[in-house]
């Protein structure tokens, strides 16, 4: 039960920039706004692109409209490149900090009965779970943060997030 308690406060604790700054980023960002901001930065706006959807992990940044600016600034194959590699790197990167965190941290957080459940749960269905939350809002985020924390394999969370982040960044853009 604490697993999803854990859950539950991730996925809140996220919601809460959301809350704050959702609606000036969502203008800022909108399809246009988004187009606008990354042209300002000429040669660098793929870095500045990449950027942003790393930011994604804490500020409500709408990740889908920049990697669609991604692809009016680049074009539908380099702009998906680059929307794939922002959303890998952000996901990677929860992975990591909650990782590294360690197994007493995972413990203390979740208790060892949870642990043991959610290791079962990404142990089994992990990856479709790291595939899937790519293409919801909030969820990649926390389902990478509890791959993290429940120590899924780095191998098998990597591919997952290969797969899902693959097509999003090309859809998108």
């Amino acid at each position: 039960m604490r697993l999803f308690w854990i859950f539950l406060g991730l996925a809140l604790l996220l919601l809460i920039p959301f809350l704050i700054w959702g609606n000036s980023m969502a203008q800022t960002f909108s399809q246009e706004g988004a187009v606008n901001w990354l042209e300002q930065y000429g040669a660098w706006a793929w870095a500045a692109g990449m950027g942003l959807l790393m930011c994604d992990l804490v500020l409500p940044i709408p990740g889908t409209a920049v990697m669609a600016a991604l692809g009016f600034v680049y074009g539908p194959l380099l702009g998906g490149l680059i929307g794939f590699g922002g959303s890998f790197l952000s996901g990677s990167a929860a992975y990591v900090l909650c990782r590294a965190l360690g197994r007493n941290a995972a413990v203390r957080i979740l208790g060892e009965k949870d642990l043991a459940k959610g290791e079962r749960l990404f142990s089994r269905v992990g990856g479709w779970l790291v595939v899937l939350s790519r293409w919801l809002p909030l969820f990649p985020e926390v389902i990478a943060c509890m791959a993290g924390l429940t120590r899924m394999s780095a191998r098998s969370f990597h591919i997952a997030m290969a797969c899902g982040s693959f097509p999003l960044g090309f859809v998108f853009a």
